[in-house]
């Protein structure tokens, strides 16, 4: 996938982040989808270092923030996320959970798409103040956090 051209939507290009960092290319290294490769359900649930969180985790606290981030574009009042939202279970299947890191990243990315390029500057319906460019920028860089905590979770 290539950069967004010049000319475009400030959110056209935010939304392009996102999707680089879920499976496509950028300086961070490998994608979210590539580092996610090859590890099987055993690996996943692995916690190879104490008081770290696995990579099944992981992978459903960044599924679980980016919806958030998501259902902040279109709310007018504040509702912070519980405990269990933010860190949800590992239920179901390691498939499962890959899955619902694409399909929310590409419910983020469409939503971005759809956001008025105008309110980026507009305050978020959230305890803490940001504007909805910082939580969207935010949330990518959350995800290319967690994203190097599960190359290093890979290597341990």
């Amino acid at each position: 996938m290539t950069p967004a051209p010049v000319g475009v939507t400030e959110t056209a290009r935010i939304a392009n982040e996102l999707r680089l960092l879920h499976d496509g290319t950028s300086w961070l290294g490998p994608s979210l989808k590539e580092l996610l490769s090859g590890v099987d359900e055993t690996r996943a649930r692995l916690r190879p270092l104490r008081d770290s969180h696995t990579i099944w985790e992981l992978v459903l606290h960044m599924a679980a923030w980016l919806r958030i981030a998501r259902e902040r574009l279109s709310v007018t009042s504040v509702r912070d996320a519980s405990e269990a939202e933010n860190w949800p279970p590992m239920e179901g299947s390691w498939e499962d959970a890959k899955a619902l890191l694409d399909a929310e990243t590409t419910a983020l990315e469409q939503a971005i798409l759809q956001f008025p390029e105008e309110r980026l500057d507009e305050r978020v319906p959230a305890s803490q103040p940001q504007t909805f460019y910082v939580l969207l920028h935010g949330v990518i860089q959350h995800s290319a956090y967690h994203g190097g905590q599960i190359a290093i979770l890979k290597k341990v």
